[in-house]
Parts: structure tokens; C-alpha cells; sequence
């Protein structure tokens, strides 16, 4: 009996593409809102990249990176690229932003952001989901 059979007798499709439009959703959502709180506070967010030693130049890339991939997922189109770029993104914002470790405020940040980035590596793993724009094809088996 192979794996994929006892998971959908044991859990359900339904719920399983229930949790995988939810992990889409609050994954997107929390990208969209910090790429539009750093754009509602632009300056703000490129002296804080400058105060690390990255360039405030780059803060248009990193609004559309969390923008354009947090869309990718909350519609479910190229999910597996956008959750494998973001979980990149927040692995580099883990190391870079928050790896003052004797402060404990940094380190939560930085647990956090490495969680975020496992939660998004298993998105990359089991894909959009059925109710996505890029669900599967149903098989011909």
C-alpha cells in the first residue's frame, strides 16, 4: 500500500488541502504585510537595512520579494518557487537582522524567521495544493 493511500485514508484530502490553503494563506499575508509596512515606511526600513551594512538600495527588491512571492502564495501560482525564495529571504533576514544572540529579543526573531523559513521549505515539498492556481492535474491511474 504506498504512502500516498494510507495519508488520504488517514487524515483526508479535504482537510489536507484545507491545511495547505491555510499554510498558503498566513505564510502570504505576513509577507504582503511587511513588504507594505516597509513601503508605508520606506526610509525607516532602508536606514534599518544601511544599520546592518546593506544597502538601502536594495529595498525595492526586498519589498517585491515579499510582495510578489506572498501574493504567489496566497493564489497558488508558482507556490513552490515563491515558498523556496522566501524561505531563502528569511533565512538571510535570520542571519543578517538577528544574529545578536545574547540579546534574547534577537534570538526569538531569529527562531522565528527559521521556523518561518521550515514551514515554507514544506510548502516547497508537498506544493499548492488543490485549491491553488497551480493544483495538481488529476492522475490517470
Amino acid at each position: 500500500m504506498s504512502t500516498t493511500i494510507v495519508h488520504r485514508n488517514l487524515i483526508g484530502r479535504p482537510l489536507t488541502d484545507a491545511a495547505t490553503l491555510a499554510a498558503r494563506l498566513l505564510l502570504g499575508a505576513m509577507f504582503l504585510f511587511e513588504g507594505y509596512s516597509k513601503v508605508i515606511a520606506y526610509a525607516a526600513a532602508g536606514g534599518y537595512m544601511q544599520r546592518f551594512g546593506v544597502p538601502a538600495a536594495l529595498l525595492p527588491l526586498v519589498i517585491a520579494t515579499e510582495i510578489g512571492a506572498g501574493l504567489c502564495l496566497i493564489v497558488g501560482w508558482q507556490t513552490r518557487w515563491a515558498a523556496l525564495l522566501l524561505a531563502g529571504f528569511s533565512v538571510a533576514a535570520a542571519v543578517i537582522f538577528h544574529a545578536r544572540f545574547a540579546d534574547g529579543n534577537q534570538l526569538q526573531h531569529f527562531e522565528k524567521d527559521f521556523a518561518i523559513a521550515g514551514g515554507l521549505l514544506a510548502l516547497f515539498a508537498s506544493g499548492a495544493g488543490a485549491w491553488a492556481l497551480d493544483r495538481p492535474t488529476p492522475s490517470r491511474d
